[in-house]
């Protein structure tokens, strides 16, 4: 897919930044991929519209490390279908 692998395979940090849900309000961070993988273990951060997780590559969990102004943890968890833990210095997200 264009040059994805490129950036993938770079060795350098990969931020994912995407909608929380689908449309219809289908969460979009899932347990697992259920699509073709460009790269397995290679995202260090996801950020989205109502959050921001740290990615630990070496096991696969999610941190939550900041929160849209407004959007609380049980909004986020209802909205995200993978787990993830709460990080001790969780903040509101910088513009």
């Amino acid at each position: 897919m264009g040059s994805a692998m490129d950036l993938v395979s770079s060795g350098n940090r990969v931020v994912v930044t995407m909608e929380h849900t689908a449309k219809s309000g289908a969460p979009k961070i899932l347990p697992s991929c259920n699509l073709p993988l460009t790269g397995k273990a290679v995202v260090d951060l996801i950020i989205t519209e109502l959050a921001v997780f740290s990615v630990d590559r070496a096991n696969g969990g999610l941190t939550l490390i900041e929160h849209a102004e407004g959007v609380t943890v049980e909004e986020i968890t209802s909205k995200t279908a993978a787990p993830f833990k709460v990080s001790d210095k969780l903040c509101v997200m910088q513009q």
